[in-house]
Order: structure tokens, then sequence, then C-alpha cells
């Protein structure tokens, strides 16, 4: 494997075990810098499996230069990884970030590295991902292709992407009422679902009120028609669906995928968004395929689409009760 000189992001909460599975993963990479984010604890039980994840970044026994951004109070997942992204771009111009259920290929690094490198200064990329959710089609005539989807199991991007990150949908209603998502999407099945999401989470945001940074990073890189390279081969494999897990407590179909070696990288001979490779993603990862079983744009439709904003929520908004209070807003008669 090449040296690594890209500063690698780890971002930790409070499982340990965890922590230290991903961390030898990284060890074995031994990055030049080590950027490290932490979550504050949200009790007293808590604080011990924080300050054990804590203690895991203390075994660092390369070269490495380690920084630490720890938050005393508990942020919530969504302010903390966004904040401590800010801080990261703050010092360095790219980085590969991992969080601590997002175990690496080896090959991952050095596929984010070159990447890195390759578009660096091409606005069309605004982000490189680890993870392959096509179920064993190659997509493309390289190591990589082109998508819309930018998934974060595993990641690197820029600063010069970053740094426009809409945390407050600032440019929401304009790219709504412009229907910008036509230009985007590639149905108007999957044009309505990600407007009725991108809608309730600005929604959110008006009632001061935190969504995900995931969702918001998908946003930012839509308005800006910026593309994200996935690799032909899974690279990254989440450990965390499980009860203690912050977003998804349960098992997921997506959970603990085999990796692959990319081995090495043969770029594309064009830069384009597969659409085949995106209508996949929408149909299996987004719930397309069951929504269009339900009958599409029919009340079958409307009601799927509310229960399916419900489980968002549930899932990646309000894993501390946030949804009761805002239940009514999303119902199917509403």
């Amino acid at each position: 494997m090449a040296s690594l000189n890209t500063p690698v992001v780890f971002i930790i909460f409070n499982r340990p075990d965890l922590t230290q599975i991903v961390f030898e993963a990284i060890q074995q990479a031994q990055p030049k810098q080590l950027f490290v984010i932490a979550d504050g604890a949200r009790n007293e039980a808590e604080l011990i499996l924080c300050q054990q994840s804590r203690s895991v970044i203390e075994r660092v026994d390369w070269d490495c230069e380690v920084f630490c951004n720890y938050s005393e109070v508990n942020l919530g997942s969504r302010k903390r990884v966004s904040s401590g992204i800010d801080w990261v771009f703050e010092q360095v111009p790219e980085a590969i970030i991992l969080e601590d259920d997002c175990l690496p290929h080896p090959s991952f690094f050095n596929y984010c590295q070159e990447l890195l490198s390759y578009y660096r200064d091409d606005n069309r990329i605004w982000c490189i991902s680890g993870d392959n959710f096509q179920d064993g089609q190659w997509r493309g005539d390289g190591s990589y292709y082109f998508s819309n989807y930018n998934h974060c199991w595993g990641w690197a991007t820029w600063r010069r992407c970053w740094q426009k990150y809409d945390r407050k949908y600032s440019n929401w209603l304009k790219f709504s009422d412009g229907n910008y998502l036509k230009g985007i999407l590639d149905s108007e099945l999957e044009i309505q679902y990600w407007r009725e999401i991108f809608e309730n989470l600005y929604n959110l945001i008006c009632e001061s009120k935190y969504p995900n940074w995931d969702y918001t990073w998908t946003f930012t890189c839509w308005q800006n028609h910026g593309l994200t390279t996935l690799p032909n081969v899974n690279l990254v494999s989440n450990l965390g669906c499980r009860s203690d897990g912050t977003n998804i407590t349960k098992e997921s179909k997506f959970a603990n995928l085999p990796v692959g070696d990319i081995g090495q990288i043969h770029h594309p001979s064009f830069i384009a968004r597969d659409h085949l490779a995106d209508e996949y993603t929408f149909n299996n990862n987004f719930g397309g395929e069951a929504l269009r079983e339900a009958n599409t744009f029919s009340g079958k439709l409307h009601s799927h689409l509310s229960k399916t904003k419900r489980r968002i929520i549930r899932l990646f908004i309000d894993p501390i009760g946030l949804y009761s209070s805002v239940r009514k807003k999303f119902s199917p008669n509403s």
C-alpha cells in the first residue's frame, strides 16, 4: 500500500469495541495525521464508555500527528459530526472520513487518496465514497463510477466542497420553486420522494430543530451538481447496526456487507453519472420499487411516503423523541 499522506478523520462516541476494530484498520494504514472527533456523554453510565472509546486513541504507535476535538457535553450526532468536520477543514484541504462503526478494507485508503488527488481541481466531483450497494453489478469501464448518491459509510472530500455545506437549507425555497430537482433526478417519483424529505428537513430547521447531517450533505452536493465516485467493489462494512446504535438500532440488509480489494485504480473513460446505477440505488436503498408497487401518485403512495418520512425521522432525525412533537404534520391526511 502506498504511503498514506492524506489526513484521516475518525469520528467516535460510546462504543469502544467498535472503535478498537476500526482503529486497528487505521493503524494498519498508518496515516501521518489523524483527526479524532468525539461527542460527550448523555448520562453518567455513558461517560465510562466515552472515556474507554477515547482511550483507544492513546494507542497510536506509529509516526503520526494526532489532533483531538472532544466535546464535554453531548451535541448529538448531527451537530457533532458537522461541527467536527468544520474543525478539520479549518486545518487541512482534504481528508478521509470514518465513523467508529465503518470498517474499511485496506485498499479503501489508497482508493480515497488517489481519487482525492486525481479530482482535486475538478469541481464536478464532490465526494469519494467507499460504499457499493449494487449487488455485484459492475458499472462502467473503470474501478469506480459516478453517482448522485454520496453514501457516507467511509468517504472523503475536499475543503472546497465542505465549505459550502448548507446546514440551514438556505437555498431550499429557491431550489424547490425552480424545480431544480428535475434536472438532477430521473423520475417524478424520485423527485417527489426527495422534495418531501428536504421540505420536512427545512421545516425542522425553521422550527430551530437540528436535522441529520448526511441528508444535508446530499442536498449541498445536489444544489451544486456535485458527483460522487462509488467503487465497483464494496470497500466499507458497517458494523454498527445494533441496539446501541445512534441512527440504525436494528439489523439492516446493508449492514456487515463483505468487502473486497479494489486493486490498481483504473479510471473511467469519461465523467458521466450512471443513471442505471442511481435508479437501482433509489429502488433498493430508498424504497422506490415498493413505492411504485403502491400505485404511483395514488393515495396509497401518499400513505407510503408518509410512513417513509416517519421512519426517516425516527432513524435519522429523532433518536431522542423529537418525532412525537411533529408527528401530526406528516400524517397521510395532512
